[in-house]
């Protein structure tokens, strides 16, 4: 087959995926297609690969995992510059990208054991003779579904957690970044160079399908919501477990006692940073009425002077070149229906680069306010109070993350937000922190990686009881004797019976 190149569109020329830059057309990489024969014969010998590393131990994981985490440390601005050839982000971003990859592989490595390891469960004086035991096993072997978008946290943030529990991982990246992917993996093997621990198959869709089907114990998903519904699908028909991190419309909220310029800069940050492109990214905003302009005015003003372009440039390109046509559609609709552009607008749309565009007054039931763009633009609609924000924050069905910004109500709106994760007077902030758990709520999926939760999430629990002496009120056995019946509900009517 002979690929027609769109810069920075996967194409299969010969059956290898050809990985080029969306700003450049500058190759990137080739990568073999793994057909679903290839995609089985990875899975089955990451499951011996898998007995290996889960018989190394929670210590002999941590020393190798924090040997990844150093190598990945050492090389950063090496992976920083694949990840601005093959995906157009800007070479700062990708660091900062690499940085918190780093944090939450160092957490997983130190937190593995007391999260996971065996423990004693207190057990109750029904069944007093009996000890109870909790540990969480390994799956065997996780599959992980990458996003383009941000292709080290993301994948590491799944990859990482996994590898701690003690089960090996076949990768499939997003056919955007398959070069970072495999660069990953690459590294990973340096560390552990004996066993195929994490390995990586390379392709577009019908590859991600295969590898629901192909036996692996779990499967973690991040990408669309659309295609998380196909994912469960795949799944369902073998009953394997998903968990799934799909698309995002998440809100911030300004309150009118909150700091504008500390909110303005927030904002832009989090609605702008790899423009726009973020699961989590701020594409909504609801600024009650006393602030509402000079808010308005200040995120503007901020938004204006960041630089769009290839290189040094503050927004990078439009990664997935078809995504322009969402952002465009977005934008015109929003005019149409009565929305204005106070920055950009559809003139701002100059493939493979999208201007920051900000728009006010839009209608709530647009497209630029139900439907994910991942682009660098931004609704900003007033309000009359709090109140009425988290209304209009929680009236969608995507439920991510979000942020507010304020004092005396900040912590009560944050709570009531129907999302994940929730930052006070910052945005995204929840991603970076290794210790809490990463996930959403209805189309934004379930589950979560990241934390204790996303350790106990690729660790099956294991529960057992011992005994330890003779039964004193015997009930789960047919050599019970009425008296001891009787004696059984005498003691429960005075445990519980009041």
């Amino acid at each position: 087959m002979t690929a027609v190149h769109v810069p920075g569109a996967p194409a299969i020329e010969d059956g290898l995926l050809v990985s080029t830059s969306p700003a450049t057309g500058a190759e990137a990489g080739r990568f073999p297609v793994a057909t679903p024969a290839d995609v089985t014969a990875a899975v089955e010998r990451a499951g011996t690969a898998g007995q290996w590393w889960a018989s190394l131990g929670f210590t002999g994981r941590r020393e190798r995992l924090l040997r990844w985490r150093a190598l990945l440390a050492r090389r950063i601005e090496e992976l920083a510059e694949l990840m601005h050839l093959e995906g157009g982000k800007p070479v700062a971003d990708g660091i900062v990208e690499i940085v918190t990859a780093v944090e939450h592989i160092d957490w997983a490595a130190r937190n593995a054991r007391r999260t996971l390891g065996p423990r004693r469960v207190r057990s109750r004086l029904i069944l007093a003779e009996f000890s109870g035991h909790l540990e969480y096993q390994p799956y065997g072997v996780v599959g992980v579904i990458g996003p383009w978008n941000y292709p080290v946290l993301t994948p590491v943030g799944s990859t990482a957690y996994a590898l701690a529990a003690g089960n090996a991982v076949v990768l499939k990246p997003s056919e955007y970044t398959p070069a970072v992917g495999q660069w990953l993996v690459d590294t990973f093997a340096e560390v552990a160079p004996e066993q195929p621990v994490l390995t990586a198959v390379h392709g577009l869709g019908d590859v991600g399908a295969a590898l629901c089907r192909s036996g692996v114990g779990k499967l973690a998903f991040t990408g669309s919501s659309a295609t998380a519904r196909k994912v469960m699908a795949a799944c369902a028909e073998s009953l394997t477990p998903v968990l799934i991190e799909a698309g995002g419309k998440d809100a911030m909220i300004v309150d009118s006692d909150a700091d504008l310029d500390a909110a303005a800069e927030a904002c832009v940050w989090g609605a702008l940073t790899n423009a726009g492109q973020t699961c989590i990214g701020i594409e909504r905003v609801y600024a009650v009425e006393p602030v509402f302009d000079t808010f308005v005015a200040k995120v503007v003003d901020r938004a204006s002077r960041l630089t769009v372009g290839d290189d040094g440039a503050d927004l990078g390109p439009i990664t997935m070149p078809a995504q322009i046509d969402v952002i465009r559609r977005h934008i015109d609709d929003a005019l149409a229906r009565g929305g204005r552009a106070v920055l950009g607008g559809t003139d701002a749309v100059q493939p493979p680069y999208v201007r920051p565009t900000v728009l006010v007054d839009v209608p709530e039931d647009s497209a630029a306010v139900r439907e994910e763009t991942f682009g660098p633009t931004l609704t900003i609609n007033r309000v009359r109070d709090v109140d009425e924000a988290v209304d209009r924050a929680n009236a969608i069905p995507y439920g991510l993350g979000g942020s507010v910004f304020g004092r005396r109500r900040a912590m009560a709106a944050a709570r009531r937000l129907r999302s994940g994760m929730a930052s006070v007077n910052s945005t995204l902030t929840f991603a970076g922190m290794s210790t809490l758990p990463f996930g959403g709520v209805g189309d934004s999926g379930f589950g979560r990686i990241h934390g204790a939760d996303g350790l106990r999430e690729f660790g099956r629990a294991k529960a057992i009881t011992r005994r330890r002496a003779r039964s004193l009120l015997p009930s789960m056995t047919f050599d019970r004797t009425p008296a001891d019946v009787n004696r059984l509900v005498k003691v429960v009517k005075t445990m519980y019976g009041r």
